[in-house]
């Protein structure tokens, strides 16, 4: 099996990495391609409501839980003190697809933008001590970089570049 193509969105917290994501998603969805997504969270999180059944099984210690129905299903898999599994592990657990974008996991050495919003908390430019940055998408101007920038909301033209790095075919839409 070939490795799925891979690109990533980095950034510090409110730097707009969900908001150019989901625009990535529907834009190249809108294209033809069958998009996965990963996205990395520095912090405890939960999809399961307090009280739900598949919440109780997860409470009663189930190693891992599969909520199953006509349209969707998930797995849910406790750590229970565990580390977190690393990041090959989880990119091989999912179906084929023609990309996966990857939001978070700004440690990772894969091909990725990084994003950047003046509202954001920490401004620090990630790209001088990154090498797999590749460009920059930014609401803001930026001029200390030889990277390619792109308006943060130019999702078009942000597609069409991460299509040409990771090496994306035509559509079959």
């Amino acid at each position: 099996m070939t490795a799925p193509k891979i690109f990533g969105i980095a950034g510090w917290k409110n730097s707009g990495k969900t908001g150019l994501a989901v625009r990535l998603v529907t834009e190249f969805t809108r294209r033809g391609y069958r998009i996965s997504t990963i996205k990395h969270a520095h912090h405890d999180f939960d999809i399961d409501k307090v009280g739900a059944d598949s919440y109780r099984h997860r409470e009663a210690g189930a190693h891992e839980v599969t909520i199953v129905s006509g349209t969707r299903y998930a797995i849910m898999h406790e750590l229970r003190g565990a580390p977190e599994p690393e990041f090959e592990e989880i990119l091989a657990r999912l179906a084929p697809c023609d990309l996966v974008l990857i939001e978070g996991y700004k440690r990772e050495p894969i091909p990725k933008i990084e994003a950047r919003r003046l509202e954001a908390a920490n401004r620090q430019p990630l790209a001088p001590s990154d090498p797999h940055i590749c460009a920059i998408a930014a609401d803001h101007a930026v001029t200390d970089t030889s990277l390619p920038v792109f308006d943060l909301d130019d999702t078009g033209a942000i597609a069409d570049f991460i299509a040409g790095i990771v090496g994306l075919e035509e559509a079959r839409s």
